[in-house]
């Protein structure tokens, strides 16, 4: 709908509730707005500007509505701050205080993932209906909004607008000092805190209270993190209680309260902190889907705040505890660095990188990761293959040493009596001592690598279909590996996407070209069958001798995740379409072998798996500056620490270039077809030029299939779809663990509208048909 038509709307509409806009982008659809716009120099301290503007979550609205329309009951996103600015018509105002829930609203708090969901009647059937009937100190703080003034709505207040006329305003959100750690605490896992932000403690139930109880008579908890335990469902008030207003009051007058519970609601951080879930971690935690901003944005947000704005480091550190439990890594981080004789954290290094899934801290010339994605099985898992990877590599001759962060440490820290310990492991055979230490990595844990690929693999098969997030339990140990590697010089892709010059970005396309062509080189370990025989279980292992034991494992879990596919691609929603999500099913080939086995009577030959990376993205791959005519580092030039990067630049006028030199982060390494490594690189790297996979393929050189020259042969035969190398890297980014389809559908919009899947493939993986390797085979 345009403006013109709007107003005419607005003209001829009788509606009883009727359409309210709020346009949030009409600072970049009509830039000439913005000269006429101004913050109020009350509100201008905003800790979101340390975000591009493409970075930072919607902040400011253009409001337009006629009579009768308006905004419900409700508290504003991530309880920041908002004012809003009335440019012409009347508007009427209602707000309580938080915690005091208005009478007819219903506040819903989902357990899993903390989203919060108000039922409210209208604000015009809110006035009508509901308010008559408010007690004089039920009613809530009233006022009618003229042209030209601002009305302040502070954190977690709730509010409600009626246009009692024609109105247009403009109303922004901001977070400053004074709502900082209030919105941290609206990100932080779990759900009771949530509602009780909102709905006082009505939220809670009796356990709950004696829970608190115990809080606030501790010493070490009070007013800190709580020992709540997650028992309800929902945190629901009733329709009929009214005003939420009733709170405090009704409370008052029940003796119970008064002798046993002696607890008030205050909308005050230290108190509202109580009601965090400690045994909820913010890297394996569901993220709200009605949070303002996302899960490694929140970090890269805290991140940047702390490195721009050192004056407020004591208020951020508060934050990123509430959000992160930055305390506890922290402790961790420090431990680690004692035991190695490392160089202690600087102040500037107290805080994780944001980007990632594990806890990652820059500190002087090393990097340490602490694994924590998916729980204690799951992080094991994904250190023991990243350092047998490593030793693999090592005992062979490959250019791809070069490019890898050298590994300087390794080990698992672990709680013991509330202290933080430190063991060194390599992640070979269980010792004596760590398995007394952390008594479950000692149960049938013996043998070279115990945590390893094939492990993994089997991991992996298990848990088809299981989110991360799912995989960590209540049983979980706080144990985590960690792994310290030598720090690269320069910047991650990620941060110099917008500067690289087309001669970069072509240089980058042939560096990956050449470096996965040296991972995809090195030889997976042997497999060894009765190491993954389980007790009491049948093997998992089919050997009919058609399909070759070392793919069997990949294909047992590309068919598994195929079972369950309409059904995931149907939560994943917008924007994939649903016409196709329909013809999904027919569309993925009945058994996921004829992807890489083309018939029965060529399945008895095949080239061994390769190892997978699995995330090479512009956040894993690192570069350094280089100057195009001479080079602006003298040798006793130091680089420069600016928190984030070693920075290698001095300053020099001379036009520099920037030059991939290393791959970062293995944790993620899996085995299977080279296919899968190419559509992270094609999606997030190339953002789908197809110009960078054509130049990245003349640099990778080997085949893309274990039957490319069949497949090849096979491509002009109609009947022979799985003969399209373009049809194999579809049916990944269908079977894909990561919303890859939800990326295509973003980069190539006009795919929304799709009739086929074959349209889809057609246009993202096409370019892969007419690709003929160099080398015949690995």
């Amino acid at each position: 709908m345009n403006l013109k038509d709007y107003v005419s709307y607005m003209q001829l509409q009788h509606d009883e509730d009727p359409l309210y806009i709020f346009d949030e982008k009409f600072g970049e659809v009509a830039p000439g707005l913005l000269k006429d716009y101004s913050v109020p120099h009350l509100f201008y301290e905003d800790f979101f500007d340390v975000l591009d503007r493409d970075e930072r979550p919607p902040f400011r609205w253009l409001i337009i509505g006629p009579e009768r329309s308006g905004a419900s009951w409700h508290v504003d996103p991530a309880l920041t701050s908002a004012w809003n600015t009335l440019l012409g018509g009347r508007k009427r105002w209602a707000l309580y205080p938080p915690g005091r829930v208005p009478s007819g609203v219903t506040v819903h708090v989902n357990e899993e993932d903390g989203d919060v969901n108000i039922d409210s009647p209208s604000s015009l059937q809110w006035w009508l209906d509901y308010y008559p009937l408010l007690a004089d100190e039920d009613k809530p703080i009233e006022c009618t909004q003229l042209p030209g003034e601002t009305i302040f709505v502070p954190s977690g207040w709730w509010h409600c607008v009626l246009n009692l006329e024609t109105t247009i305003a403009v109303t922004q959100n901001f977070v400053n000092s004074k709502n900082f750690e209030f919105v941290c605490l609206d990100m932080a896992p779990g759900y009771k805190h949530k509602g009780v932000c909102r709905a006082g403690l009505l939220a809670l139930d009796d356990s709950s209270f004696e829970d608190v109880k115990k809080n606030v008579s501790s010493p070490e908890n009070s007013f800190s993190y709580s020992d709540l335990t997650r028992k309800e469902k929902r945190a629901k008030i009733p329709p009929h209680v009214m005003g939420g207003s009733r709170c405090e009051a009704s409370r008052d007058g029940d003796p119970e309260f008064n002798e046993n519970r002696n607890l008030k609601f205050s909308y005050d951080i230290n108190f509202l902190s109580m009601f965090l879930d400690k045994e909820r971690d913010h890297y394996n935690s569901l993220w709200c889907p009605s949070n303002c901003i996302g899960q490694r944005e929140m970090r890269e947000w805290l991140s940047r705040l702390w490195h721009q704005r050192p004056v407020l480091r004591d208020l951020i550190w508060k934050g990123a505890c509430i959000a992160l439990n930055s305390s506890r890594w922290f402790e961790c981080v420090e431990e680690i660095c004692v035991y190695h004789e490392l160089p202690l954290p600087a102040e500037n290094e107290r805080l994780p990188i944001g980007k990632g899934s594990n806890p990652v801290y820059l500190i002087s010339n090393n990097v340490i990761k602490i694994l924590v994605e998916g729980g204690t099985e799951a992080s094991l898992h994904s250190f023991g293959t990243e350092l047998e990877f490593y030793s693999v590599l090592q005992k062979v001759s490959s250019p791809l040493k070069e490019h890898i962060p050298d590994v300087l440490a390794s080990g698992i820290v672990y709680i013991e009596n509330g202290l933080c310990r430190v063991m060194p492991w390599n992640g070979k055979d269980v010792s004596e001592v760590i398995s007394n230490s952390v008594s479950f990595l000692g149960e049938h844990r013996k043998g070279n690598y115990p945590y390893g690929i094939w492990r993994k693999m089997q991991f992996d098969y298990r848990n088809v279909g299981i989110s991360p997030y799912e995989l960590v339990t209540s049983n979980d140990v706080e144990v985590w590996p960690y792994v310290v590697t030598q720090r690269c010089r320069g910047k991650t892709l990620a941060d110099l996407r917008e500067t690289l010059s087309w001669e970069d970005t072509l240089d980058l396309a042939s560096f990956l070209g050449e470096q996965l062509r040296n991972l995809h080189l090195v030889p997976c370990p042997s497999l060894n069958y009765s190491t993954l025989l389980q007790s009491n279980q049948e093997p998992m292992l089919n050997f009919n001798g058609s399909i070759p034991v070392e793919w069997d494992l990949f294909l047992k879990i590309l068919n598994k995740k195929k079972e369950d596919v309409s059904n995931r691609l149907t939560k994943w929603g917008d924007p994939i379409p649903v016409d196709l999500i329909e013809k999904v099913s027919e569309y993925i080939p009945d058994n996921l072998a004829k992807l890489l086995f083309v018939s029965e009577d060529t399945a008895g030959v095949h080239k061994s798996c390769t190892w997978i990376h699995s995330d090479i993205m512009d956040d894993n791959i690192h570069m350094e500056e280089s100057c195009v005519t001479a080079s602006c580092l003298a040798e006793d030039d130091r680089p420069i620490d600016n928190g984030d990067v070693i920075d290698t630049r001095k300053c020099c006028d001379k036009k520099s270039s920037w030059r991939a030199t290393h791959i970062l982060d293995f944790s993620g390494l899996s085995i299977g077809g080279p296919l899968l490594d190419i559509i992270p690189i094609h999606l997030d790297v190339f953002r789908g030029d197809p110009r960078l996979l054509i130049h990245f393929l003349e640099s990778y050189k080997l085949p893309l299939s274990p039957w490319q020259e069949i497949s090849k042969g096979l491509a002009d035969n109609n009947n022979s779809r799985c003969g399209r190398l373009s049809y194999h890297a579809m049916c990944y980014c269908i079977l894909h663990d990561d919303n890859v389809l939800g990326a295509i559908f973003s980069i190539w919009k006009e795919l929304r509208t799709a009739k086929s899947w074959e349209e889809v493939e057609e246009t993202v993986w096409g370019d892969l048909n007419t690709y003929t390797p160099a080398a015949a085979s690995y």
